[in-house]
């Protein structure tokens, strides 16, 4: 049987300031300067689109007026919204999580014109991966886990191992559904948790959100493997113990017969030979907020 289902719709009251080339910027919030209009209460509306995501509302309506046309720039702006919607924070729920976990979404603008200017209606119509009741499942699954593996006299790197070994010890690699783009479980981690099986995407997810759990500091990165088999694109994560990062690849690991954990806590010495970053995670600016270990962690 199958079972239509509502969500939430958000809307959001945003204050314009049409962009004249001064002013004074939002505090978190970087102005492009070559749009011709931007919120001032930027930072609101980039948490409400949050919240939105987390919610996985069906759709997102952002509502401004403006004395000017902005029709040109709004693409532009919604991009931008919706990049700050997904940076890091502090929270499991956000950041790399939501952001790996949704496949893009699809925005329309329209207005009305009248004498005092303008009003624009933006809605953008994100496509998740999973829904509201299977995030709730996750969460379940997670508080669980995460009371059963970890305690608060444990190290940064027992905590990380203790994580890297559950996933291992429980989730399987997804050879079914590798090549199905439909299949969107396959990228989360409610596919590695519930059906105990998730591609590297997946097993990526899940593995950023329960370092974050456990009060560890990790990303997802993305970019290309080299096997002897050839190259493929592929995910894996960094980690913070101590004041340097670390390379984590569960899913290369998962796809061995082996034990020995050989891809965790790897430097960058023979890592990064074999894992090539995509441009936005190989920058200067991100291997400083990132700073990564050369050499292994010491066993």
């Amino acid at each position: 049987m199958n079972i239509k289902r509502s969500f939430p719709v958000f809307c959001i009251l945003a204050a314009v300031i049409v962009f004249s080339g001064c002013g004074h910027k939002p505090a978190h919030y970087d102005v492009r300067q070559d749009l011709s209009v931007y919120f001032n209460n930027a930072d609101e509306v980039i948490q409400t689109i949050r919240e939105a995501f987390r919610a996985r509302s069906a759709g997102i309506t952002i509502t401004y007026r403006s004395h000017g046309d902005n029709m040109s720039d709004i693409s532009a702006l919604t991009d931008e919204l919706v990049t700050y919607a997904m940076s890091e924070t502090d929270d499991p729920h956000e950041g790399d999580y939501l952001y790996q976990q949704y496949g893009g979404y699809t925005v329309r603008y329209s207005y009305d014109m009248d004498a005092d200017g303008y009003s624009y209606t933006i809605e953008i119509v994100p496509e998740y991966y999973t829904t509201e009741e299977q995030e709730c499942r996750v969460d379940e699954i997670t508080a669980d886990i995460i009371s059963s593996i970890i305690s608060d006299d444990m190290t940064d790197a027992g905590k990380a191992e203790a994580v890297y070994n559950y996933i291992c010890d429980n989730v399987k690699y997804d050879l079914v559904h590798k090549n199905n783009p439909y299949y969107h479980l396959r990228s989360t981690a409610y596919g590695a948790l519930v059906n105990g099986c998730a591609t590297c995407q997946g097993c990526s997810v899940l593995m950023y959100r329960l370092f974050r759990e456990a009060g560890l500091d990790s990303r997802i990165i993305t970019g290309n493997a080299v096997r002897e088999s050839g190259t493929e694109y592929h995910a894996w994560n960094i980690v913070r113990i101590g004041d340097k990062y670390y390379n984590a690849d569960v899913t290369w690991d998962l796809q061995t017969d082996s034990d020995s954990r050989s891809v965790f806590l790897r430097g960058e010495e023979g890592f990064s030979e074999k894992h090539i970053r995509d441009e936005k995670y190989s920058t200067s600016d991100f291997y400083e907020k990132y700073p990564m270990s050369e050499t292994d962690f010491p066993t």
